[in-house]
């Protein structure tokens, strides 16, 4: 499931700190992983040179720190605006998974800053792990995922099992808020939780595969209670399944209208406190 991982690094974040936690999980260590880094445009020939050279020293401290098998590592350095040719490379590779910093920016502010992370999200279907500045990364063990009715949830709930099956103790947390303020109280949805059709639906899945399970059936606004239950648990990895947000006539622009809206998926990556894998579909 994950052949080939396409890793985004700056020189900047924790990035690469985050593949080599997942590189000790053995179904990673068979991936191939290309690590990327991206010289943007400059005005002048020289500044050009010395940040192709930067590149090149950035390129080769993130090959040194990862310590990866010579034969399933490539190194790529390109000139072009980073948002674009990581989504470039992502293709050229067919990637799995893109792993990338990112500095959590409010969605006006990615806009505004020319957020690299926000623009792949944005325009990529790939899954994409994002690993912002200001948390601390942390060995995988305890995985979230919210889930509901949509194949992003499912293929989510997927590669959390394919992570976890590996993982000795691993613990797989599985949620789903309800926004129907006449639902029952948060006290009895959470006596309930294993009667709930998704839940236990995850839960089952993941008693086949011998993972240990728990489910989480809450009431209220789905990403501050997803944001708040992922810090009270201590997870260590978040995964949310997020629909095809690009437009539908021009897939080349950004939907500015859905990157200025209070999308699920935006509130998550933002105000996360652990890294968070943003998945489609496994057909996208």
């Amino acid at each position: 499931m994950m052949q080939n991982i396409l890793l985004a690094v700056s020189g900047l974040g924790h990035a690469e700190e985050m593949l080599k936690l997942m590189e000790e999980i053995p179904s990673i260590q068979r991936a191939k992983v290309t690590v990327l880094h991206v010289v943007p445009p400059q005005t002048t020939a020289e500044t050009m040179t010395a940040k192709w050279e930067e590149g090149g020293r950035i390129l080769a401290s993130a090959i040194q720190k990862l310590q990866l098998n010579p034969n399933q590592v490539n190194s790529v350095l390109r000139q072009g605006e980073p948002k674009d040719v990581v989504c470039q490379v992502a293709d050229e590779i067919d990637a799995d998974l893109i792993i990338m910093g990112s500095r959590g920016l409010k969605r006006l502010q990615s806009i505004l800053a020319n957020s690299v992370s926000q623009y792949v999200f944005q325009l990529s279907s790939r899954p994409m792990l994002l690993v912002k500045d200001d948390i601390y990364v942390k060995r995988i063990n305890r995985v979230m995922v919210a889930v509901d009715k949509s194949d992003a949830s499912k293929y989510c709930l997927d590669l959390a099992l394919f992570l976890l099956r590996d993982i000795p103790g691993g613990e797989l947390i599985v949620t789903y808020v309800m926004t129907d303020l006449k639902s029952p109280s948060a006290e009895t949805a959470q006596i309930n939780a294993e009667k709930h059709p998704i839940l236990a639906a995850a839960v089952a899945e993941a008693q086949k595969q011998g993972i240990k399970s728990r489910s989480i059936l809450s009431i209220g606004k789905p990403g501050e209670k997803i944001c708040s239950l992922a810090q009270e648990m201590n997870v260590d990895l978040l995964l949310l399944g997020s629909p095809d947000r690009r437009p539908s006539i021009a897939k080349n622009f950004v939907d500015l209208d859905k990157l200025l809206g209070a999308s699920l998926s935006d509130y998550v990556r933002i105000n996360a406190t652990c890294p968070v894998l943003l998945a489609r579909t496994a057909a996208a």
